[in-house]
């Protein structure tokens, strides 16, 4: 019988994934990752991409919700600290991009470092055959290319594979994602018609470690730096006003500026060595080029030196692929729209597709 090793934060889609995997004749193993130490009884107030379900992650609730499934599902069910981990690959990271001026992503870093890398590991050791998440994706292998595939979920609305494009082949090879296939509302039926605790359970809506949304006093805290307040300054230099510290903004935002002025004012650029917010209006957010570095090309080659991929870009989780050109540069690659793209962000993903495949993905390093 071939093993699975299931990757249970104590949600609804991570614990349907885990009862499809025991319909498919697989031994399932539970394993519910510990990272951090949740911050309980806070409300978040602002929405963010992290892929996580509960409202954080890591606190025991979570934990006693994946051991109910697991037991109702006669599975062995193990916690693992992985928190040193998390703490240098993800909050570490995320911590000093902010106070760089640069806005990153930790639900990919975490898939990256944590989930198909510690996690990963893990299931090796305990003889499992693949590992799976509650992920909205889908693998599939192409026998005329003889790779792995990563591909959008059926579910666009859920779709997740934004945030997995640093997949490797050997890890699609050995990776199941279970729910590409359905829907949100028919998992949680399936959940609800098998018992489950968090049938009903919400999605989280908030980075996992900061769960009130209070970036700015989570990273004064932890870092022990304070983020002083400076200038709102426009594109020509003119002061418009103060800001309350570089690590409460970024690219493209509008609300929280606490500034009033005859038009709207967006968040154009963050200079830190000055400590500067420029400010400007929508029109000047958009660009039709970026460049990337540390590109992962997962379900396609690396182009050659002279060759040029049509694709479509994703420059942020919630953003709608549009139709763009891409090639390499140096070691970085070019990715050039055929529109101007709004707010094209420095430290976040751009994730290329080729219809539902996912072409590659890579840190945005500069705009142009």
């Amino acid at each position: 019988m071939k093993r699975a090793l299931i990757a249970m934060s104590g949600g609804v889609d991570s614990s349907v994934a885990a009862a499809l995997m025991i319909k498919q004749g697989y031994e399932c193993i539970g394993a519910t990752m510990k990272l951090h130490d949740a911050v309980e009884n806070m409300e978040a107030n602002e929405e963010g991409a992290c892929d996580k379900e509960g409202k954080t992650c890591c606190s025991l609730d979570d934990i006693l919700d994946a051991k109910s499934v697991a037991s109702r599902l006669n599975m062995r069910h193990y916690v693992m600290n992985f928190k040193d981990d998390f703490k240098c690959n993800v909050i570490d990271k995320f911590v000093e991009s902010y106070l760089k001026g640069i806005t990153p992503n930790p639900c990919i870093d975490c898939n990256r470092n944590l989930k198909f890398e510690r996690l990963y590991r893990r299931a090796q050791e305990l003889g499992c055959d693949v590992i799976v998440t509650g992920h909205y994706a889908r693998i599939r292998y192409n026998e005329e290319t003889n790779r792995y595939e990563l591909m959008k979920a059926v579910d666009s609305s859920k779709d997740q594979s934004y945030v997995l494009y640093n997949l490797t082949q050997e890890q699609l090879a050995h990776t199941v994602f279970p729910l590409g296939e359905y829907t949100k509302d028919e998992i949680r039926a399936m959940a609800q018609e098998m018992g489950f605790i968090n049938a009903k359970k919400h999605d989280s809506q908030d980075i996992c470690f900061i769960p009130d949304g209070n970036y700015k006093r989570f990273i004064e805290e932890y870092s022990g730096q304070k983020c002083e307040p400076g200038n709102f300054v426009d594109e020509s230099g003119k002061i418009l006003g103060q800001h309350t510290g570089i690590c409460n903004y970024t690219i493209g935002q509008r609300k929280g500026l606490g500034i009033s002025f005859s038009s709207p004012l967006f968040v154009k650029e963050i200079r830190v060595k000055e400590n500067e917010i420029v400010l400007s209006d929508n029109d000047a957010l958009f660009t039709d080029s970026l460049l990337a570095s540390d590109f992962n090309w997962i379900s396609k080659p690396k182009p050659g030196a002279s060759e040029e991929y049509v694709v479509e870009g994703k420059v942020r989780y919630k953003h709608n692929p549009a139709k763009a050109s891409c090639k390499l540069e140096d070691e970085n690659v070019r990715v050039t729209f055929e529109e101007a793209q709004r707010a094209i962000t420095c430290g976040q993903a751009v994730v290329l597709y080729d219809g539902d495949i996912v072409v590659g993905g890579g840190t945005i390093i500069s705009t142009r």
